[in-house]
């Protein structure tokens, strides 16, 4: 990526959150807590499902890549803004900025495709239980993770190097705690016609229809279940289902509350807000949703502190 000569910004400089500076301390502790939940919730989760072998399954296959997901996307911005926060030095380099948005843009759509493959994963378990293990075989697996990988990147990409194209002249404070492709878009002084009808495109292809998907992959369980209505069939499909819905509501209220509720006067405090929630508060939240709300999960992690226990005993 050809970064040189494309601006006379060499650096620009983050705001951060909205807060007064009294506040700082708290806010710090408090998403360094997150921060640090996020990461050890979900590492948790990558090791029970590497040490139990009942967990050895497509959905929690899907569910490793997700967790990975998860504490690489916060990784790319909270530890940045924890930094600011602390020591108020708020500039991150040119490069570094492109650098922060690939990565953000990459991960926010990988999350957004591997959470689409569990849907599907559920569907055919639901729906199509007696042919589960033939559809969902191992190569389709991987073969649904790696095609999210690439497409991800390809349109994470795609935005960077159109990014990395414009010219920024004079403006260079940024109202966010991260390099937001929208926030730095406003600061460019070139045209960005062919960046915001990127941003439609590819936001129909990345968010939207894998969204569709999964309404889609829903109403199909649904149907399935109210056809041969009983109380243990339902029961069946909410401990199956149950813990993805929880994600999918999280991940796209927040992107909805974002990009389709109608503004405030406030916008550029809005979307903080919003991408605190997608960003921060959703990968958080996800470990504690398949841990608690599942009993496979809950069955490994008592069997990892019994194993503990009787080898302290």
């Amino acid at each position: 990526m050809r970064l040189d000569n494309q601006s006379n910004v060499s650096e620009f400089f983050l705001l951060g959150l909205p807060i007064r500076p009294e506040q700082q301390g708290l806010f710090f502790a408090l998403f360094l807590g997150m921060y640090l939940t996020t990461v050890l919730g979900n590492l948790l989760i990558i090791f029970l499902i590497w040490l139990d072998s009942r967990l050895h399954t497509p959905m929690y296959f899907f569910l490793s890549h997700l967790a990975f997901t998860d504490i690489t996307f916060s990784s790319v911005t909270v530890p940045k803004m924890l930094m600011n926060m602390q020591t108020q030095h708020l500039s991150i380099p040119y490069k570094g900025c492109i650098s922060q948005t690939y990565f953000f843009i990459f991960f926010a759509d990988l999350d957004s495709f591997l959470i689409t493959s569990m849907a599907y994963d559920r569907y055919v378990a639901i729906c199509q239980p007696l042919h589960y293990t033939t559809i969902m075989s191992q190569s389709l697996c991987v073969m649904l993770v790696a095609g999210s990988w690439v497409i991800a990147c390809a349109c994470a990409l795609l935005h960077t190097l159109l990014l990395a194209k414009l010219s920024f002249c004079a403006d260079d404070l940024i109202p966010h705690f991260f390099c937001d492709l929208g926030a730095l878009l406003k600061l460019s002084c070139s045209d960005i016609s062919l960046n915001e009808l990127v941003i439609f495109t590819a936001g129909l292809a990345a968010i939207m229809l894998p969204f569709l998907c999964i309404l889609v992959s829903y109403g199909r369980i649904g149907i399935t279940i109210f056809r041969v209505p009983s109380a243990k069939g339902i029961c069946k499909a909410l401990s199956t289902c149950g813990s993805h819905l929880s994600v999918v509501t999280l991940y796209y209220g927040a992107i909805i509350g974002l990009y389709f509720l109608p503004s405030s006067s406030n916008t550029d405090d809005k979307n903080i807000i919003a991408s605190v929630m997608y960003a921060v508060v959703t990968p958080m939240l996800n470990p504690f949703i398949y841990s608690l709300r599942n009993k496979d999960m809950k069955g490994a992690l008592r069997k990892l502190f019994s194993k503990k226990t009787y080898s302290s005993s």
